[in-house]
């Protein structure tokens, strides 16, 4: 069986897509995954599996996407396809039009619930736009899994499709003790809107530690505004996007992870990060939202302070507290080394596999 999946990035850092790929070609699935070619594109890393990316005219805004769809689309139309699988809803229209025209079997892979991106929902023209391709499209693709149990409940009330749900964990590894030098605090994933940097920046005025960026996006101009206006550039680095080797490098040596989201549409709300997963594994104590997917594993596994509400004050009090309350972050590590054994990428590629097979049963 030959597995076409789709998405908009440039394939070097989507870590969630090296996993599924890598995991059905080790199962004896044919893997072709396709993005794009940016600019700046590093060059692709080997894998057992096969990879596209399309070049692009337009790198970003409308133009962007109407190209790719296009492009997409009749890449698709003469490739060799038993399933379809797109990734998120802005690469749902070429292969749902292509499944049809070919007759192949479809898929949507729900990373997040696309349509409630702060991003969108805060911008009435385009929330109209994605918003009505989700509810035209997303109940004709009856195959499909998504990230959480809250986003599946809310796909099978508002569109009638019962999704699984696959989570975005880590490969488990070997748990190894590190000595730190220092207490760094890690803010690891997309520098964008709504992750809570208007807060977080300001509140390392009174914290005595460094916070370490890794990653990029929308925020990252405003996120330099804002250390210097606090005057906290030795307290707060912007280190970039890295790759996934160098990333879990650098998280394995954090005191406490930083997982913030503001409460703007329901993709914030039901949102489960790879980085609150990541953190875990590694067994780093984490701060992160009151929402009800992290409060449904915090409650089986202590491993996080849970906030309510984004203020400067919530969030400085919390590091503070993680930082200097020895036990308590000596009790989040036990627990967190624990929960990797529940929730990691052993487990979760079972269902993966399982689910795909039976599209071929």
């Amino acid at each position: 069986m030959r597995i076409i999946f789709t998405v908009t990035n440039d394939l070097t850092y989507d870590q969630r897509m090296m996993r599924i790929c890598t995991s059905l070609a080790n199962a004896e699935f044919e893997v072709k995954l396709i993005g794009v070619k940016r600019k700046y594109s590093l060059p692709l890393a080997e894998s057992n599996y096969e990879q596209k990316r399309i070049f692009m005219f337009f790198q970003k805004g409308f133009g962007f996407y109407l190209e790719y769809q296009i492009r997409l689309f009749f890449f698709l139309l003469f490739s060799r396809i038993d399933i379809i699988c797109c990734i998120d809803l802005d690469t749902m229209l070429p292969v749902y039009f292509n499944s049809v025209l070919r007759r192949k079997i479809s898929v949507y892979d729900a990373h997040e619930y696309f349509s409630q991106q702060k991003e969108i929902v805060t911008r009435p023209k385009v929330y109209k736009v994605w918003h009505f391709i989700e509810r035209k499209f997303v109940p004709k693709f009856k195959n499909g899994y998504t990230v959480s149990e809250s986003i599946a409940e809310e796909f099978s009330k508002l569109y009638k499709v019962h999704y699984g749900v696959i989570r975005n964990v880590p490969i488990l590894k070997p748990y190894r003790e590190i000595t730190r030098s220092q207490k760094i605090i890690l803010y690891q994933g997309s520098v964008n809107e709504a992750r809570g940097f208007e807060v977080l920046i300001p509140a390392m005025k009174k914290v005595a530690a460094v916070l370490m960026i890794y990653g990029d996006g929308n925020f990252m101009n405003e996120a330099k505004v804002l250390i210097e206006k606090n005057d906290v550039s030795k307290k707060v680095i912007l280190a970039g996007k890295v790759t996934p080797l160098v990333l879990g490098t650098v998280t394995r040596q954090a005191y406490i992870g930083i997982n913030l989201v503001e409460h703007l549409g329901l993709n914030q709300y039901y949102s489960l990060a790879n980085k609150f997963f990541d953190y875990m594994q590694n067994g780093i104590p984490q701060i992160t939202m009151n929402f009800p997917e992290y409060k449904r594993i915090n409650d089986q596994f202590e491993i996080a302070l849970l906030i309510d509400h984004l203020s400067i004050e919530t969030v400085e009090n919390a590091i503070n507290q993680l930082l200097n309350d020895k036990d308590l972050h000596t009790r989040f590590k036990q627990n967190s080394i624990k929960a990797r054994e529940h929730f990691n990428w052993q487990i979760e590629e079972q269902k993966l596999i399982q689910f795909y097979k039976q599209l071929n049963g």
